[in-house]
């Protein structure tokens, strides 16, 4: 068989166990496992296996992980959310579809303590979708405007896709976090933007009238003041020299843990979900490692990648047509794949191609800037059909809204994602702004 049929089989035995709904983890494994006895034996693959396994699980960086995801659940458990969206409607609830973009609103602020998309947005959703239909908003614009509001969990810092791709391009987290700082909030923005141009252009989805917004009062700036003592905590912090990132995590958990103990809103039995959470959490996600680190050496095997980055070097594409083919890639399997399982896969496949091009940049923006182009990108897989992670849980919380008018609600987002993605595709400098004041 040659290298090349080798590599179909591979992608398609990993194809057709998802298609069975194999976990990814599984698919990835198991297709990893065929391929690598193909082409050593088995003998080889139990002594690869004795020998990664213990590498990839025992490395330090990976404890930044699990960190972050409990810092995220005692956020979701802790009752952060409603002080968030109150203050975000108190700020917002003046304008058209106003409680739309408090729901916007209230999913970056809840992104920035959090780093899960599906987490920031079933916890608003809980919070914000009984709000919007009380106010006549439509299932349609509320579930698509929560579906997309949840996706700022991954691309505003922290963002758990985001550390995973600095482990496996062995890129600085800190200098990740700030390139993904004015992208996070572009992508805000460009949300509010979408619900403002898509309220008056199609009427009848969000009331006419907004209505007197509530005041601003003490106690919502109180509700709102431990996310931003803990977010300048753990970033100030960081950035400041004081700790690490996975001690910034640490240092992040802390602080909401305390938080949610000052809510009042953290029972013993919330308290178990969270570290029970955390524990399903990090093993999946390990889980995937130990699959795509087991694939990605069967493809290793066969030179195909390698080839491949040969291949596209000596085709004299300009550098960004090859990125842009590569993003287009991303979209396309983002409609079978969740981000995690994609950003493990590819990377090690992609990642030296990118970085054999010539941008006109150092090595280390570009690795930087690609980074975010990714991050970017994957979060069109969260959205858009046929899997839409977000569309599913949102859509799930509401009632009687039908999935595809959920699928029609995130439209307007997507028109926006493409424009942003552009936007930084041409200008890196919209990334890689902040990075050159990280030491």
């Amino acid at each position: 068989m040659t290298p090349l049929l080798l590599t179909l089989m591979i992608f398609a035995i990993m194809l057709v166990l998802m298609a069975i709904r194999v976990p990814i983890a599984i698919a990835m494994f198991v297709a990893g496992a065929t391929g690598y006895v193909a082409q050593s034996g088995w003998a080889p693959l139990a002594s690869f296996l004795n020998t990664q396994t213990f590498a990839r699980f025992a490395s330090y960086d990976l404890s930044v992980i699990p960190l972050f995801i409990l810092m995220g659940q005692f956020a979701t458990q802790g009752g952060i959310s409603r002080a968030l969206f109150a203050f975000a409607s108190a700020v917002m609830g003046r304008f058209q579809g106003g409680l739309a973009m408090a729901a916007v609103l209230a999913s970056a602020a809840f992104g920035a303590i959090c780093g899960s998309s599906v987490a920031t947005a079933a916890t608003i959703t809980s919070v914000a979708l009984p709000e919007m239909q009380r106010h006549g908003y439509s299932g349609r614009l509320a579930t698509g405007t929560l579906a997309a509001g949840g996706t700022l969990g991954i691309l505003i810092p922290p963002s758990v896709p985001l550390v995973i791709y600095a482990i496996l391009a062995e890129q600085n987290i800190a200098k990740l976090f700030a390139a993904a700082m004015v992208p996070g909030l572009l992508a805000m923005l460009g949300y509010i933007l979408a619900i403002g141009i898509y309220v008056r252009l199609v009427p009848g989805h969000a009331p006419r009238d907004a209505g007197p917004a509530p005041a601003l009062s003490a106690q919502m700036l109180r509700g709102v003041l431990p996310i931003m003592v803990i977010f300048l905590l753990v970033f100030g912090g960081i950035y400041g020299g004081l700790f690490t990132p996975t001690e910034g995590a640490a240092v992040g958990a802390g602080a909401t843990f305390l938080a949610a103990l000052a809510l009042r809103e953290l029972t013993l039995a919330t308290l178990q979900q969270c570290f029970l959470a955390t524990a399903e959490g990090s093993a999946m996600i390990f889980l995937i490692f130990l699959g795509a680190d087991l694939m990605n050496a069967a493809l290793a095997l066969t030179q195909v990648p390698a080839q491949l980055a040969a291949a596209v070097q000596g085709w004299n594409m300009a550098p960004l047509m090859v990125v842009s083919a590569i993003l287009l890639f991303y979209v396309v399997l983002g409609a079978v794949m969740d981000e995690l399982s994609m950003i493990l896969l590819t990377i090690p496949i992609f990642f030296p191609v990118v970085m054999g091009l010539d941008f006109g940049l150092p090595k280390e923006s570009v690795a930087i800037w690609f980074g975010i182009m990714v991050l970017m990108t994957v979060g069109f897989g969260l959205l858009a059909p046929p899997v839409g992670l977000n569309v599913y849980v949102v859509n799930g919380m509401a009632r009687g809204v039908p999935i595809a008018e959920s699928y029609r609600g995130v439209l307007p987002f997507l028109a926006s994602d493409v424009l942003r993605t552009l936007l930084l595709l041409f200008f890196p400098g919209l990334s890689l702004g902040l990075v050159r004041y990280i030491a």
